[in-house]
């Protein structure tokens, strides 16, 4: 008899990124599902890290990161969300933005805490807070407003509710919350003493709607936990370089859970994002600009095809219902019809919903927009082809 391994972890499905792309390349596929840019971010950033390879400082970086990456970290805190930041004791540099979550979560939760979570949502935080031992509070935005069901997200809280995890701007839906709802959601934090997990890497891609942090609101400095992301802030993700940003209390475990996952990271990566966090704000207009660009010739070329695109205020994605075009296929079958027929993959948006929560929308999928212009015309067209043949 083998003694079985861990329950929680070997039950995990495969991610439905992981499938997609698989399907991709089997069928030769643009693949606008997983998002990630299929251009090189700033060379001048590259040619950064690539000098500090040579320079003989290879060794472990500190365990909370290197000071000068620290404080641009904080410097950037303070130039555009007005925190006033201590990069000595309230900046944590992690390998990625999911290291910063792992690590933030394993700060604050122990088994039997109740954990907020709003759908739909990335996929890896359920398995996480449960591993963790949490106990998921699921709350639904409903399309295609996505407007925060305050009702519901109140009843959400209790006693027990140890944080909830805030992702804004949000993937996959492209919400930006509003003050006014983050300003509802610091009401309950402070009304049940709860935490705030901030996952703020689409930060500096916003499209005429400005980002604000659930931590410069009024009471909120000493409850959230902020974290960011070079990946996405400078189309860099293969160099999964994240930061926490939280107040020292907090900051301070975070930085001893972030000691048994891995430690430190890469020296010659963190210089270079220093230096880009460092770049002046026309950087970060021109990248929102950019991409303000590409979802708009997407959703353009989706809605001519035929979908409904969704609004999209922020991050790499639009969401599309399929309904018009799917003939009553589920999102599902649809996404591989895609990919299969017409040589677009795209994500399912049921992947974003827990089934415990209900059943979960299935007209709806997720296109990635962080592609060169060519590519998403191509897509586009290759769509508009399969429409056509398919009568």
């Amino acid at each position: 008899m083998t003694k079985p391994l861990n329950r929680q972890i070997a039950a995990l499905p495969t991610t439905i990124f992981t499938v997609m792309s698989e399907l991709a390349r089997a069928h030769d596929a643009i693949n606008l599902g997983q998002g990630f840019p299929d251009t090189e971010g700033p060379h001048d950033m590259v040619q950064a890290a690539a000098d500090a390879l040579l320079d003989g400082r290879n060794q472990y970086a500190p365990l909370t990161g290197l000071p000068e990456l620290r404080r641009a970290v904080a410097d950037s805190n303070a130039r555009f969300q007005g925190l006033e930041i201590d990069p000595e004791s309230e900046v944590i540099v992690t390998s990625g933005a999911t290291e910063a979550l792992a690590a933030s979560l394993m700060a604050l939760i122990e088994p039997g805490d109740e954990v907020v979570l709003i759908e739909p949502l990335y996929d890896t935080y359920l398995p996480m807070v449960r591993q963790l031992g949490g106990v998921p509070k699921l709350v639904r935005l409903e399309e295609p407003g996505w407007t925060l069901p305050r009702a519901a997200l109140a009843a959400a809280f209790s006693a027990r509710t140890k944080a909830i995890l805030l992702n804004t701007p949000m993937n996959p839906t492209g919400k930006v919350f509003s003050t006014e709802e983050l300003d509802f959601i610091a009401g309950l934090l402070i009304q049940h003493d709860a935490y705030a997990v901030c996952d703020e890497v689409y930060e500096h891609l916003t499209f005429d709607t400005p980002h604000v942090s659930l931590m410069s609101r009024p009471a909120m400095r000493e409850r959230c936990l902020r974290i960011g992301s070079a990946g996405k802030s400078f189309s860099l993700t293969g160099w999964k370089v994240g930061y926490v940003t939280a107040p020292a209390p907090l900051a301070a475990v975070v930085a001893k859970a972030h000691q048994n996952l891995v430690f430190a990271t890469a020296p010659n990566l963190q210089r270079a994002v220093a230096f880009g966090l460092n770049k002046d704000e026309q950087y970060f207009r021109d990248l929102a600009g950019d991409m303000a660009r590409k979802r708009d010739i997407l959703s353009a070329g989706l809605r001519g095809v035929g979908l409904d695109v969704l609004p999209c205020d922020g991050s790499y994605f639009v969401m599309a219902d399929i309904t018009p075009l799917a003939n009553g296929l589920d999102d599902v079958a649809f996404a591989r019809m895609l990919t299969e027929e017409a040589g677009v993959t795209t994500i399912p948006a049921s992947a974003f919903y827990d089934p415990s929560n209900g059943a979960p929308p299935t007209h709806l999928v997720r296109f990635a927009f962080c592609k060169q212009e060519s590519v998403l015309q191509e897509a586009v067209a290759c769509i508009e082809r399969w429409a056509s043949q398919r009568g």
